[in-house]
């Protein structure tokens, strides 16, 4: 029997085999990708899933911080006759998930919304007994004229149409506040520090200050600056704190 012709072999084009590899390496590398999308998800998924005991615990602190509010709410409030000064500066120093909605309501009617937040208030009944319920996370007390001017210089920046604008240009100023004769820095910082006639307008002009983290941070526990800890009133002693952390 004669030996069969060898047939000849098929021809491919260059541009089909090169179109062929091209395929088979995206579909490798979309295989990989859907097997890191995947590894992530269930790593996320992993992360972000709370155990029945620690939703539970956290219900508690919420439910323990709202009696401790109450509780402080019945103590003896601090007379304004007793204050050295009607101008105050509070920063939130803590306070994520252990808060009450409650507390976290009146911090953010504070304008209080974030961790080491700073603002201005004027001291009243009404803000007293507000900073009194919450005072486990914030720190407060009479800031001096050198730290107003500094916060005003460093950190300050003037809330524009909902929009957060930096006090670069006293334009700014005259044009939200000239018609109370308030046109540069210096009537801004002279008006806060003397609690003026229109401090209230000041401080709706004025966005809460963005403090930085002091170095060493805080104990992290909810005890008074009297008794050893970080929180509640501190006089005078705030300028230290706000020289830190501005």
């Amino acid at each position: 029997m004669a030996d069969e012709e060898p047939k000849p072999l098929t021809y491919i084009p260059e541009v089909i085999l090169k179109k062929r590899k091209s395929n088979e390496e995206w579909a490798i590398r979309r295989r990989q990708q859907l097997e890191e999308r995947n590894l992530r998800g269930k790593q996320n998924k992993a992360f972000n899933l709370k155990t029945a005991e620690q939703y539970i615990q956290e219900h508690r602190n919420r439910e323990l911080d709202l009696i401790q509010m109450k509780h402080r709410a019945k103590r003896r409030k601090p007379s304004l006759a007793t204050l050295d000064s009607k101008l105050l500066f509070v920063i939130r120093i803590q306070g994520k998930k252990d808060m009450h909605p409650k507390t976290r309501k009146i911090l953010h009617f504070l304008r209080l919304r974030r961790i080491f937040d700073g603002v201005l208030v004027k001291a009243n009944e009404g803000i007293l007994e507000m900073l009194q319920k919450v005072e486990p996370y914030i720190a407060y007390g009479y800031p001096n004229l050198k730290n107003v001017k500094e916060l005003i210089y460093k950190k300050g920046y003037a809330k524009i149409e909902g929009q957060k604008v930096p006090l670069t240009d006293n334009n700014i100023i005259e044009q939200a506040l000239g018609k109370h004769g308030i046109m540069c820095i210096e009537d801004l910082v002279h008006e806060i520090a003397n609690v003026g006639p229109h401090f209230k307008e000041i401080i709706s002009f004025l966005w809460p200050f963005a403090l930085n983290k002091p170095e060493g941070g805080f104990q992290g526990k909810k005890k008074l600056y009297k008794e050893g800890g970080d929180a509640g009133n501190r006089e005078d002693k705030i300028n230290e704190l706000i020289s830190k952390m501005n």
